[in-house]
């Protein structure tokens, strides 16, 4: 808002989105900005010894008819603000990580934390603050940001009874397969729990290198590792 005044008759005018000169030659530099609920911020210059209630009443009120102007055209063409940007905005993303993990998304030399990088193009920072492992992730798009922090959270998570998980098989034994659940976490699907029918042969319904979904039933009492079931998940033939 600018003010144009006269001091020897008193006559004042105030000035709506005014340009460089109006400024320059005016009396006053009102900015007020806000949202159709009242005013967020304001500042102001004059160049007069002081203002009037009347003007700045009058000021004040000008600047709300002519925000409320400009939200209602803002409005009509975005009537709420995008859920996300669009997909090649770049992208910045910070959480927190139990610090005991930190080594472990780094990995030896670093090697985990640069295929991380090498693998979804993100740039990714870990710093140690107090009890917790700061990340920071940059990335020029939103696959890429989702890619490495889904690497990451996978890395730090803990599996939980319960939950269904979709693993790789690593390893194929007589009593059953190792399944990757979790980057570097396997546990025991045994053979009695892949299908509800009796398996001879674990190599004729699993190979290395399948993905299955499984889901965690729990964990032995005399090793602690982790038990899978697969045929939880599928349908019982009824007898």
């Amino acid at each position: 808002m600018g003010l144009i005044t006269d001091t020897d008759s008193g006559k004042y005018c105030v000035l709506s989105d005014i340009l460089g000169d109006e400024d320059h030659l005016g009396d006053m530099d009102f900015k007020v900005t806000g949202t159709l609920d009242g005013i967020t911020a304001c500042q102001m210059d004059i160049k007069v010894d002081g203002l009037s209630y009347d003007i700045l009443a009058e000021a004040l009120a000008q600047a709300k008819r002519g925000r409320e102007h400009i939200l209602k055209i803002i409005t009509s063409t975005i009537p709420e603000p995008r859920a996300d940007y669009k997909p090649n905005v770049p992208r910045f993303e910070k959480f927190n990580i139990p610090r005991e993990f930190i080594g472990a998304v780094i990995g030896p030399g670093g090697k985990i934390i640069q295929e991380i990088q090498r693998q979804t193009g993100a740039t990714v920072l870990i710093e140690e603050v107090g009890e917790v492992g700061v990340v920071e992730v940059f990335s020029a798009s939103k696959e890429s940001m989702e890619a490495a922090v889904k690497w990451i959270k996978s890395i730090v998570a803990v599996p939980e009874v319960g939950e269904v998980y979709e693993g790789t098989v690593k390893a194929i034994q007589a009593y059953g397969a190792f399944v990757e659940i979790l980057p570097g976490k396997e546990a025991l699907l045994h053979v009695s729990e892949i299908d509800w029918t009796r398996i001879q042969d674990v190599n004729s319904v699993l190979k290395v290198g399948d993905k299955i979904q499984v889901k965690l039933i729990g964990t032995d009492e005399k090793t602690g590792k982790l038990r899978l079931s697969r045929k939880v998940l599928l349908p019982k033939e009824e007898k």
